[in-house]
């Protein structure tokens, strides 16, 4: 009796623990926490038909009550700026830009940027105009955080602690302006920031030093840099502390997420693990009191290295309740424990819930517990030793794999062979990182020379991550997937685990799960018609698929390239450009054509102007598209109507869209006294000032400006009825047959607009 008492009970708590998850979860969905009332009560009028040992009915109702509080819980504590938060100092966007002096603290050990630029978080304290007025918001002196980005040798120096003055521009942080694009203002909200700064200039107003565990892992970087140099240096602290503290090369970190090996340079269960497990080997004589407290100051100081991520409180809280079972000398549920973990994390900030590093590192560690002991069976035939090393990147690839193609919708080919080969250098550079940070604590020059001994497994891993990443189809872009389908692949998942029939016929839902990623990607791909205009600071950029053929107008620089370019057609499933225009070939357009190579086949590319080559990229064929020449691109045609200025038009699906690059007023009227332009239902150019009779002559539906058009040819467009967008307001601009032109970013000025 008493046992079936605390089954029920286990019963009961994991119910309610799943109740307050799915509430959280329901966050994104309209009226989620009603849903999970509503289930509740259905739950508790119908759920013990079917489910004779189930939870009573009142457990069902407390469920789907926690999961409604779940709901407001988590909106509650969504991070909102404070009265007298800076970023109530920040004009319209409308407005010229101002220049500030802020006066802060500084927060945190100063990173580079992909930009090459010193990343900081502030805490103000005081705000100035540049004449020198103190600034007050409601009578009151500014607060917040500030996201500062400066000059590399502006931050040369700086640490945490330290009272500095920075000259410069505040801006507010804006959301994704692409499609799956970056959203650096919800990014900054997740740390409590509402507001950013590009500073200029900075002095140091007072030199103190605030102790923090930064001094610690600056220590442990700098001892280990010192013998081994970069990148072997960087990347065996980022093994031990995690990336986010090391200054790791893009470029490297780049090919390790390409072929699937992100985990390694994050602080995770990994680490955690060996370090309990060495830490227990080591006091395998001692008391259990005595390993208990060992273990939990390992555990406390691994996570202030760290620092304080949803992935490392995972391991560190799971890791901790192994020391508990220790020292209680009772054993642990694997998958309670985990249940607990999350509960208690999601308790702790609710938020976390949307993290992707922690829902990653959550479906990993499930996916180790539930699928490795059944792979490892099935692999029985293999010896003891080298069953588990193949089962562990399997299940843990199987798992998170839904999220990744949901989040980025890219596979890696080579993960699990990558994983396989890596997984002893990963051990050996993870143990002794460890040991030689443990020892840079002690004695520098002794870390340095243990460090040192890491040179050649540090230099093999690189050199193995390097060759898989050169591979043909090391990032094969799918496109993402909805989390619908995610939902379905993780049932599918579920029903492998849980069910035997299904167990036993793993690769029936193997197969499902395929059909399910794979056919609908083809036939979208092969049926999709679709315009876009993407929002680049710089560059107008155009991308068109048309049933499987994709065409780039222009590439921008190598920064809008980075940003902008290349995430979308990774996101939109592209792995492959048939078709590219190159109007301009500066210097740094080229590099960004070459950035663009290096990650994306182009079949061809060709040139505007008869002089025109592409030296940087000799391999790629390509050639000079002439005036009054037109290229098929597709069931679409590009013809170019001028080099010199630039004048193109587009025949996209029955409709004639004019492409304007920046003109002169000369060059309009040379245009309009030729009669080169003629009506079109499209116009696209800078956003620059038109001639009246140039807008007259060409008279469009639509009109879409690269940035807010010019008062008066905003007004005589309006006069002729067109329907105006401007990209740097709007955000990045699609177009298809059936929908439409949609945008990015919400704006009360345009609703979609079929033509």
């Amino acid at each position: 009796m008493n046992g079936d008492w605390v089954q029920m009970g286990a019963a009961d708590v994991v119910v309610l623990s799943l109740a307050y998850v799915l509430g959280l979860l329901l966050t994104k969905v309209p009226y989620g926490g009603y849903g999970v009332l509503g289930l509740g009560v259905g739950c508790a009028l119908s759920v013990k038909c079917v489910w004779r040992s189930a939870p009573r009915p009142p457990i069902w109702l407390i469920a789907g009550l926690l999961g409604l509080l779940a709901n407001v819980y988590f909106q509650c504590r969504i991070p909102a700026p404070t009265a007298t938060d800076i970023s109530y100092l920040i004009p319209p966007a409308s407005t010229p830009k101002q220049e500030w002096v802020v006066i802060g603290e500084v927060d945190s050990v100063p990173q580079q940027t992909r930009s090459q630029k010193a990343q900081i978080w502030l805490d103000v304290k005081q705000v100035n105009s540049v004449t020198g007025e103190v600034q007050y918001i409601n009578e009151k002196p500014p607060t917040g955080n500030l996201y500062l980005t400066t000059p590399l040798l502006q931050a040369t120096g700086l640490y945490p602690g330290q009272i500095i003055k920075v000259t410069g521009s505040l801006y507010r942080p804006q959301p994704a302006t692409n499609p799956g694009g970056f959203d650096f203002r919800e990014y900054l909200r997740q740390e409590d920031c509402f507001a950013g700064m590009n500073g200029q200039q900075v002095e140091i107003v007072q030199s103190r030093s605030r102790w923090g565990w930064w001094q610690v892992r600056q220590r442990i970087v700098r001892s280990q840099i010192r013998w081994l140099d970069s990148p072997a240096g960087p990347l065996v602290s980022a093994m031990v502390l995690g990336n986010r503290g090391v200054d790791l090369p893009f470029d490297l970190k780049d090919q390790f997420m390409r072929v699937g090996l992100a985990h390694a340079l994050a602080a995770s269960g990994f680490q955690s693990s060996l370090i309990l497990g060495v830490v227990l080997a080591l006091t395998g004589r001692l008391a259990a009191k005595v390993r208990f407290v060992v273990g939990v100051m390992a555990l406390l100081v691994f996570v202030g290295l760290t620092g304080v991520q949803p992935a490392v409180l995972r391991a560190a809280v799971m890791g901790f309740g192994g020391l508990v079972a220790l020292l209680l000398e009772r054993k642990v549920k694997p998958l309670g424990a985990l249940l607990v973990t999350g509960v208690l994390l999601l308790l702790l900030n609710p938020l976390w819930i949307w993290n992707l590093g922690f829902q990653l590192s959550f479906l990993a560690t499930l996916g180790l517990m539930v699928t490795v002991p059944s792979l490892t069976e099935r692999l029985d035939w293999l010896p003891s030793a080298i069953a588990p090393l193949i089962s562990v990147p399997i299940a843990a690839y199987l798992w998170t794999l839904p999220l990744q193609l949901a989040a980025f919708g890219v596979l890696s080919p080579y993960s699990i062979p990558v994983n396989l080969i890596t997984t002893p250098l990963i051990s050996i550079l993870s143990i002794g990182g460890m040991v030689s940070a443990l020892a840079a604590l002690i004695w520098a020059p002794g870390g340095s020379a243990l460090a040192w001994l890491l040179k050649y497994p540090a230099q093999m891993l690189i050199f193995v991550v390097d060759r898989f990443s050169q591979l043909p189809g090391n990032a094969y872009a799918i496109g993402t997937i909805s989390a619908l389908t995610a939902i379905v692949l993780y049932s599918l998942l579920a029903l492998a685990w849980l069910h035997p029939w299904w167990r036993r016929r793993w690769w029936l839902p193997l197969l499902v799960g395929l059909g399910l990623v794979v056919i609908p990607v083809w036939q979208a791909q092969n049926d999709l018609f679709r315009i876009t205009l993407l929002a680049s600071p710089k560059q107008p950029v155009m991308v068109i698929q048309d049933r499987g053929t994709t065409a780039l107008i222009n590439s921008g620089d190598t920064a809008t390239v980075s940003a902008a370019v290349l995430p979308f057609l990774q996101k939109a499933g592209v792995n492959e450009i048939q078709w590219a225009i190159a109007p301009s070939l500066q210097p740094n357009i080229q590099e960004g054509w070459h950035t663009i190579a290096a990650h994306l086949p182009i079949k061809r590319l060709q040139t505007v102007g008869e002089a025109t080559t592409l030296r940087s990229l000799p391999t790629m064929p390509s050639q000079s598209l002439t005036v009054g020449q037109s290229t098929l691109i597709g069931s679409s045609q590009f013809k170019l109507v001028s080099a010199d200025p630039l004048v193109a038009e587009l025949h996209l699906r029955n409709q004639i869209w004019t492409w304007l690059g920046s003109l002169s007023p000369d060059q309009q009227s040379t245009l309009h006294q030729t009669n080169t332009l003629t009506a079109t239902q499209v116009l696209w150019w800078s956003g620059k000032r038109l001639l009246p009779e140039i807008v007259a002559t060409l008279r469009p539906d639509v009109a879409i400006a690269a940035t807010s058009p010019h008062p008066e040819t905003e007004a005589q467009l309006r006069q002729l009825g067109s329907q105006i967008y401007a990209i740097d307001r709007d955000g990045a601009l699609q177009w298809t047959p059936s929908d439409g032109f949609k945008t990015t970013l919400d704006s009360r000025e345009n609703a979609p607009t079929a033509l």
